[in-house]
């Protein structure tokens, strides 16, 4: 035994699991005093969101909530989604956050494969869970407690549901005296499901140490300084808010709530609030730069926007350049708690031109700096691939970052970390300067003639048009190519654009073989986070992904 092992262990003076639940008692103490969370005409500080959260930690132990319980959650973005976040990882349960877009056979699937011992459900949602909940008992024998949330902002229909209202059930409750945290960092935090594309979705189980590192690599990566004001354009539902529930609460800001994403509400909330930060897919960020200018005025405040959930086209990262908005390309997976890369920007890019801005911004970048291992690789050698911009390969991860595996289905979890690394799906290549950029998912690539499409190339070039609002191209079956681009495309309002002069205009751009040779104007089915439903397309236009 080295001398450095003899009289050293750890003991609770010196060793205290990671777990985010501590950075809410930490501003709760030191910035007691000021705002936490703004929604509507409710304010309240660090201290009462700690209180808030403890009675509700309390609340959910009367009911028998213990550690490894699931809570499941069916909230939009309000003071008790934020709540939910602190008070379920207290007593070592598991957060589970639906998605509110869900259909209730699903909702009635991921309850019961999950668990869920307390349902906290918005009145909003009241028709869809209320059938979730019967084909949850009748369907899977399995019955929850349901707690209905009656938001001071939500003046639409929803019938109660259970027994208990959240705040007269909070009101009874004395807070517990401390927000604890877990006794083993590898605890589950939460559990997030998949979107099930393909078969049943997988069930993300996340850990106390990877939420408390990435939480602490989100303000790194973004050089957020104390005090942020945090608006909730991302859903909290979404790989939990990418962690940002937490590091909100680590640097005592403000979470600014938002029930619906809409551009008016999104620049009169940062208008009002001061909002310096916020977090969205793509489309969102494109609904920003495409509004009135009208609706910016008053905003002289710099407004940083981290954007992921798909790859940005380079028109979006353009336009939220003229307008003044920072915008940090992010990247990752709900199996990596959302962001777990970054395209880190470097000083002497500003010396480029802004086209060049926006070809290095708009790359997946670098690991997260608390992330161990980040690499493009041969998935059958498990070999890197060349740093030559050319080569393709797999993005993998690896570390402390990185999910516990898949609930109940050890198959699927072996085989995603298979050689030791976590398998992404998502192919790329690795620049010289060792930043990685995407060219697409496996099932996205296009094969026509032999040659290698990427849909993510075509749709940038629709993107360039300026009356193409969304747009996503997908493989459609051809009998003398096997494959061609098909592109879908939604314009922006007020603005008319024929096939013919979107296909004149990738050819432009792109060369022959990567032109679309149709172009249908439909509408395009997304998540509630923005992010394209490709799937759907491919069932759509029939293509080879979609009937392997």
């Amino acid at each position: 035994m080295s001398i450095y092992e003899q009289g050293l262990d750890p003991c609770a003076a010196n060793h205290v699991a990671l777990s985010p639940v501590s950075f809410v008692e930490r501003s709760a103490e030191v910035f007691g005093d000021l705002p936490a969370v703004v929604h509507g005409q409710r304010r309240y500080n660090w201290a009462q969101v700690r209180e808030r959260s403890a009675r509700l930690a309390a609340a959910l132990q009367a009911q028998g909530v213990e550690h490894g319980d699931t809570v499941s959650v069916m909230l939009p973005n309000t003071p008790e989604m934020v709540e939910a976040h602190y008070a379920v990882p207290a007593l070592g349960a598991v957060l589970n956050t639906l998605n509110t877009r869900l259909d209730a056979a699903l909702l009635a699937w991921q309850m019961n494969h999950c668990e869920a011992k307390v349902l906290l459900t918005d009145r909003e949602f009241a028709p869809v869970v209320a059938r979730a909940l019967e084909l949850l008992r009748t369907e899977h024998g399995r019955r929850v407690v349901v707690v209905d949330v009656c938001d001071s902002e939500y003046s639409g229909e929803g019938v109660r549901l259970g027994e208990l209202e959240y705040e007269a059930w909070l009101a009874a409750h004395e807070p517990l005296t401390r927000l604890q945290g877990p006794h083993d960092e590898w605890d589950a935090i939460a559990v997030s499901y998949t979107s099930g594309t393909t078969g049943d979705p997988k069930g993300v189980v996340t850990h106390h140490r990877g939420a408390y590192l990435n939480a602490v690599c989100n303000a790194a990566t973004w050089t957020m300084p104390h005090f942020p004001k945090y608006l909730w354009t991302l859903p909290m539902f979404h790989c939990n808010g990418w962690c940002f529930p937490w590091t909100v609460a680590m640097l005592g800001g403000t979470h600014v709530c938002l029930r619906k994403v809409e551009a008016a509400a999104i620049l009169q909330a940062i208008r009002e609030h001061g909002v310096d930060h916020y977090c969205a897919a793509p489309i969102v960020h494109s609904l920003i730069y495409n509004a009135p200018e009208e609706w910016r005025a008053g905003i002289d405040q710099q407004v940083r926007g981290m954007v992921a959930g798909a790859a940005p086209p380079a028109a979006m990262i353009e336009g939220m350049a003229r307008i003044g908005f920072d915008i940090t390309h992010v990247y990752g997976l709900t199996e990596v708690y959302g962001p777990a890369s970054v395209a880190v920007k470097r000083a002497s890019w500003g010396a480029e031109n802004l086209s060049e801005q926006t070809r290095l911004n708009g790359r997946q970048g670098v690991r997260y700096m608390l992330q161990e291992g980040m690499a493009v690789m041969d998935p059958q050698s498990m070999m890197a691939v060349p740093a030559d911009g050319q080569s393709m390969g797999e993005i993998m991860f690896r570390g402390n970052i990185v999910m516990k595996g898949y609930l109940k289905n050890p198959k699927a979890t072996a085989k995603a970390f298979e050689g030791g690394w976590f398998h992404t799906g998502d192919l790329a290549v690795m620049e010289p300067d060792r930043y990685v950029k995407i060219k697409d998912r496996s099932k996205d690539i296009i094969i026509s003639g032999g040659e290698n499409i990427s849909s993510l190339e075509v749709e940038d070039a629709l993107y360039r048009h300026p009356a193409v609002l969304a747009c996503a191209v997908v493989a459609k079956p051809d009998p003398r190519w096997g494959e061609t681009p098909l592109a879908y495309v939604e314009t922006k309002p007020g603005s008319a654009v024929t096939a013919e002069v979107l296909i004149a205009h990738c050819k432009s751009l792109l060369a022959g073989y990567k032109v679309p040779r149709e172009i249908r104007f439909e509408e395009i089915p997304k998540t509630s986070t923005g992010k394209i439903q490709k799937f759907q397309l491919r069932e759509r236009a029939k293509s080879r992904s979609a009937i392997e």
